[in-house]
């Protein structure tokens, strides 16, 4: 790919017209939108090729399909004039009610309701904050933190410093495990905790998760080997599966009580010996975000849950 000199600068009116024309699917509709005639959205579109040294578009029987580049370029432009249009939709506000926007990453193996109650200080903040939540892989989120595409990660294990760059890792707080499944699936077992776990099918996270590391740790050191019947990165899924009464499995005493009420689990066991870990990670050293300070604010109740 052609590296642009320092001089060179992105001209964002050949950037607009690529867009349309992605967004509309034809230079017709897209030149109709904008009141420019196709030529001219043609010649500009062109130029645009020429600076990044790449084809956008190519054609695809009467009409234009991007490339593999294009779509690249497509997904960099809807970011930018989405904001384009915040920034606008923000001015025409008056100053003393422009709303807080607050954009959460949740790793999806971090607990969902666990995410629920920290994030519900942000639903119930006033002024109140707009919250839109994204999922994905740590390091995938953790590389929008640095491009500032979101606010804050939340998070079972912290950013390590391969995958980091320059964020920083907030520990909020840990809580012990609990073991649960339906009742059904509960009077097939035999013996106490944690003998009734042995053999039992099991419903764990993947292998990359740390918590299944350290449930595996603990099922050696209290002899007991369950039937691994299948392995999710995401903690919903891995409930929802578990309601038909396939296995059994571990989430934070935290959220315990609310899972039992929600999902209809019954608790097997519990143990000390096995935490899960939740931290905030965050591009700024400190927080200064009203919503992520609301948040901060509700872990000392959270610890006091974990206690109990």
């Amino acid at each position: 790919m052609k590296e642009l000199p320092e001089t060179d600068f992105l001209n964002y009116h050949h950037l607009r017209y690529f867009w349309t024309v992605a967004k509309e699917g034809s230079l017709r509709r897209a030149s109709e939108k904008l009141r420019v005639s196709q030529p001219s959205m043609c010649t500009q579109i062109k130029l645009l090729e020429a600076s990044l040294g790449e084809t956008l578009f190519r054609p695809s029987g009467r009409s234009l399909e991007l490339t593999e580049y294009g779509q690249l370029i497509y997904g960099h432009a809807e970011e930018i004039f989405t904001l384009g249009g915040e920034i606008l939709r923000a001015t025409k506000q008056a100053p003393g009610i422009r709303g807080l926007r607050l954009h959460v990453g949740i790793v999806d193996s971090f607990p969902k309701l666990m995410s629920y109650d920290m994030l519900r200080p942000v639903l119930e903040h006033q002024p109140p904050v707009q919250l839109t939540c994204h999922e994905g892989k740590l390091a995938d989120l953790v590389s929008q933190l640095n491009t500032h595409r979101l606010d804050v990660v939340l998070s079972d294990e912290p950013a390590s410093p391969g995958i980091a760059g320059k964020v920083f890792n907030h520990q909020l707080g840990s809580s012990p495990i609990t073991f649960c499944a339906m009742p059904g699936f509960v009077k097939k077992l035999k013996g106490r905790f944690p003998r009734n776990l042995d053999g039992a099918a099991a419903l764990l996270p993947t292998q990359n998760c740390n918590l299944r590391r350290d449930l595996e740790k603990w099922f050696r050191s209290v002899g007991v080997e369950p039937r691994v019947v299948a392995e999710f990165e995401d903690a919903a899924l891995t409930k929802i599966v578990a309601t038909s009464g396939h296995g059994f499995i571990a989430v934070p005493t935290v959220v315990a009580a609310e899972a039992f009420e929600r999902y209809g689990f019954v608790p097997l066991g519990r143990t000390k010996d096995v935490e899960t870990q939740f931290y905030a990670i965050t591009a700024e050293r400190r927080f200064t975000h009203p919503a992520i300070l609301a948040i901060t604010r509700r872990l000392g109740s959270m610890k006091s849950k974990v206690k109990s």
